[in-house]
């Protein structure tokens, strides 16, 4: 009669093979999120654009990733490509498929934080003739991006967790290696029971991280308004008052 052994899934958690796959998931996380975040805020900017044929390639492009499943993406990729003449190996594969499909969701993510800034601010700028690219850089983006952290994370999560439909293309991450581990020895529980705990440690380190973005600028944005109120100069009725 099989049952469940507690001492096998804690070896299983421990065992060196699937700590490995552990990393391949570290890494395609981190690579969708930065590869994604690059070319979505170029995306967002082509959506934002008043050039109609650049703003309608982002809608399409929005469109058809967020409409069509990653796992279909990742095939496609990594199986229809080839027919074309076009092969990559399955980590580029992987990799060129979280980029584009995680670009989409980000696109809207960035494009949502940089409108909901107040256009009144970057006026004011403009009026003490500050420059688009100081604007952008000290003013607009601070802000974009403190309401950008909450969607951000999620996405983020929601990122880490997809990692695991490369295994469908050989890619030995976390799911891939956990089931080469049960096809070799035939405990379902034990081995998906350390997979488990490895993805739920990977998202609650991350919502740590997030937290502390969150209070980070939620704090540094609060405390810029007294300062630059204190450095603001008096008008001068209150200066000849105080005389």
């Amino acid at each position: 009669m099989s049952h469940f052994s507690p001492a096998a899934c804690v070896d299983y958690f421990f065992n060196y093979f699937l700590m490995r796959g552990v990393l391949v998931t570290i890494g395609l996380t981190a690579a969708g999120v930065v590869g994604g975040l690059i070319l979505g805020m170029g995306i967002a900017l082509m959506r934002m654009s008043s050039n109609p044929v650049l703003s309608g390639f982002a809608r399409f492009y929005i469109w058809f990733f967020r409409g069509t499943p990653l796992l279909i993406q990742l095939v496609v990729i990594y199986s229809g490509l080839p027919q074309l003449g076009i092969k990559f190996g399955v980590i580029t594969c992987a990799l060129v498929g979280l980029i584009l499909n995680e670009a989409a969701y980000l696109a809207e993510i960035v494009r949502s934080g940089f409108l909901a800034v107040s256009a009144g601010q970057r006026e004011a700028a403009w009026a003490l003739s500050l420059s688009p690219w100081v604007t952008f850089w000290r003013i607009t983006l601070p802000q974009a991006f403190r309401l950008m952290i909450p969607p951000l994370g999620n996405s983020i999560n929601s990122l880490l967790k997809a990692t695991s439909l490369a295994s469908v293309i050989s890619v030995e991450e976390i799911m891939r290696r956990s089931d080469m581990l049960m096809q070799e020895h035939f405990q379902i529980l034990e081995v998906y029971a350390a997979a488990t705990a490895y993805y739920l440690i990977l998202t609650s380190v991350w919502d740590v991280a997030q937290r502390r973005l969150e209070k980070h600028f939620g704090r540094s944005s609060t405390a810029r308004a007294p300062r630059a109120v204190a450095k603001a100069p008096l008008p001068k009725a209150a200066l000849e008052a105080r005389a």
